[in-house]
C-alpha cells in the first residue's frame, strides 16, 4: 500500500495529493490562483509564483491530513514533484518544497513531466484500461496525439506547430471580450450558436498529424471585422466547430492507422463538450473503448502528478537532489 505525495505548480494551480500504489487517491487538494489573473487576461508568471509560495505548505498539509497522514512526520513511499514543462517561476517553488520535505522525512524525491502526468490521469478513474491506446492531449500549453503502447511508454504522433488549442481558444475570447479563461465561455456560448455562420479555414487538411491553430484565430478576427452583424454565439460555434474538425481529423487519421484498444482525452481542454461528444462517437464508431477524464483529472492536479512518480519511481528510481526546472521539457524525451 505504498503511497506517494505528489506536487504540482507548472502554472497557477498549487496542488498535492496523496496516491497509492493501486492508483487509487487518497486525497486531492488543488487551490487555483485563475481570479489574481483574470484582469489580466491570462497567467501573469510573477504572481503565479507569489500564489505557489503563500499556498503551498498549506495545500500540502491539507492533502496529506485528507489522507490520514501525520502532515509531520508521514508515511511516505516518496514525494513526486512536477520539473517541467511549465513557468519557470511556479516549478522552482514546487521543487524547492518537495525537496525540502524529502530531506526532512528522508523519503526518495521524483522529477516528473508534466504532460506524462496528464497521460496518466485516465488511469486514476479506470485502472483497468486496455492497450494500446490513442490520447488526444489538449490544454492552454500544449496539443498533442500520443500513442501509448502501456502506462509510461508513449510516443508522440503528432503535435502543434504553432499555438496550443487552448490557447487559441484564450486569444479569440480575448478578441471577443468574452474575458480568460476563453476555452469554457466558448464552448457555453457555442451551444446557442450555429457552426459555419462564419467561414473559417480548413487548417492543415494534409496527412500529418501536426496541428495548427493561429490561422483560426486569425481568421475570426478577420472574419468578425468584415462581419459584425455576427451574433457573438455564431462566432463561437463557428471558431469550436473549425477546432474540433481538425482534432477529430487528425484523431482519425491516428485511430486509423494504428492498432489500438481505445481513444483518451486529456488536458483541460479535454473537458470541452463539443470534444467529448466527438471522441466517443469515433470511439464507438472504431468499436474501442473511450477513457473520457472527469472534470477534475482534465484540469491540473497533483494526483495525476503522483501516479506517474510511482510509475517512474518504480522503473527509474528517485531523482537526484540537483534536478532543477526544465520549463521546455518535452514529452518525447522521457523515457
Amino acid at each position: 500500500m505504498g503511497l506517494v505525495l505528489g506536487i504540482e505548480t507548472s502554472c497557477d494551480e498549487t496542488a498535492a495529493s496523496v496516491v497509492d500504489d493501486q492508483l487509487s487517491i487518497r486525497s486531492s487538494v488543488v487551490e487555483s490562483s485563475l481570479e489574481v489573473h483574470k484582469d489580466f487576461g491570462g497567467v501573469v508568471p510573477e504572481l503565479a509564483g507569489r500564489a505557489h509560495v503563500a499556498t503551498i505548505g498549506s495545500v500540502v498539509r491539507r492533502a496529506l491530513v485528507e489522507a490520514g497522514l501525520d502532515p509531520l512526520a508521514p508515511t511516505l513511499d516518496g514525494i513526486a514533484v512536477t520539473s517541467g514543462p511549465g513557468l519557470i517561476g511556479s516549478l522552482l517553488v514546487g521543487l524547492a518544497a518537495a525537496k525540502g520535505y524529502a530531506l526532512a522525512w528522508g523519503i526518495p524525491f521524483i522529477g516528473v513531466n508534466h504532460l506524462e502526468g496528464h497521460l496518466f490521469a485516465p488511469l486514476l478513474e479506470q485502472p483497468a484500461m486496455e492497450w494500446p491506446i490513442i490520447t488526444l492531449l489538449v490544454s492552454g500549453g500544449h496539443s498533442m496525439i500520443v500513442l501509448q503502447s502501456s502506462a509510461g511508454e508513449h510516443e508522440v504522433l503528432g503535435e502543434t506547430i504553432d499555438d496550443a488549442v487552448g490557447e487559441a481558444y484564450d486569444k479569440v475570447a480575448r478578441w471577443l471580450g468574452l474575458g480568460y479563461p476563453g476555452g469554457p465561455v466558448i464552448d457555453k456560448m457555442s451551444k446557442d450558436g450555429v457552426v459555419g455562420s462564419l467561414p473559417l479555414p480548413k487548417s492543415m487538411a494534409g496527412a500529418g498529424l501536426d496541428f495548427s491553430f493561429s490561422g483560426l484565430k486569425t481568421a475570426v478576427v478577420r472574419g468578425t471585422e468584415k462581419r459584425p452583424d455576427l451574433s457573438m454565439s455564431d462566432v463561437a460555434a463557428s471558431f469550436q466547430g473549425a477546432v474540433c474538425e481538425q482534432l477529430l481529423r487528425k484523431l482519425r487519421q491516428a485511430v486509423d492507422g494504428n492498432d489500438v484498444r481505445g481513444i483518451a482525452l486529456a488536458g483541460g481542454v479535454a473537458a470541452n463538450s463539443a470534444l467529448r461528444a466527438g471522441v466517443t462517437a469515433m470511439a464507438q464508431e472504431f468499436a474501442i473503448e473511450v477513457h473520457l477524464p472527469s472534470m477534475a483529472m482534465c484540469t491540473d492536479n497533483a494526483a495525476m502528478i503522483a501516479a506517474a512518480g510511482h510509475y517512474r519511481l518504480q522503473h527509474n528510481g528517485p531523482s537526484p537532489l540537483t534536478l532543477s526546472a526544465v520549463p521546455n521539457w518535452q514529452l518525447a524525451d522521457v523515457r
